[in-house]
């Protein structure tokens, strides 16, 4: 069974920086794909960021691009989100998830098409 948790979240001024982490364990990272997701109170959950199987396609949301980058280390079973240039609205639940379908290498920002998913990491950005 395939486990994730997130850490790192936590309150930042707007403008700030936080890196958050995933480690993955239960199976080999290569196998699958990994996506970043979040949820703020009221909103539905929206796709961030993800990246193929072994560390193939990037996907970023327009709201984030330029601002947050994804980063993958399969010897480690980890994949990292730094996000930069922090705004008031991206604050949510951060919550990375997994899954190994798919074409190998691609990934899509659809929740729905992830099997796995941590407990999530609360990040809050605000003076």
């Amino acid at each position: 069974q395939l486990q994730l948790v997130e850490s790192g979240g936590g309150l930042v001024q707007p403008g700030g920086s936080l890196r958050l982490s995933c480690v993955i364990s239960g199976s080999t990272l290569d196998y699958y794909r990994i996506g970043w997701f979040r949820q703020a109170p009221g909103r539905e959950r929206e796709g961030v960021l993800c990246i193929g199987h072994g560390g193939g396609t990037i996907i970023s949301a327009d709201s984030v691009k330029d601002r947050f980058t994804i980063y993958r280390d399969n010897a480690k079973n980890t994949v990292d989100l730094q996000m930069m240039s922090l705004e008031p609205e991206d604050t949510a639940v951060y919550y990375c998830a997994a899954d190994s379908g798919g074409p190998f290498g691609q990934c899509i920002l659809a929740d729905w098409t992830y099997e796995y998913w941590g407990q999530g990491t609360q990040v809050t950005v605000s003076s």
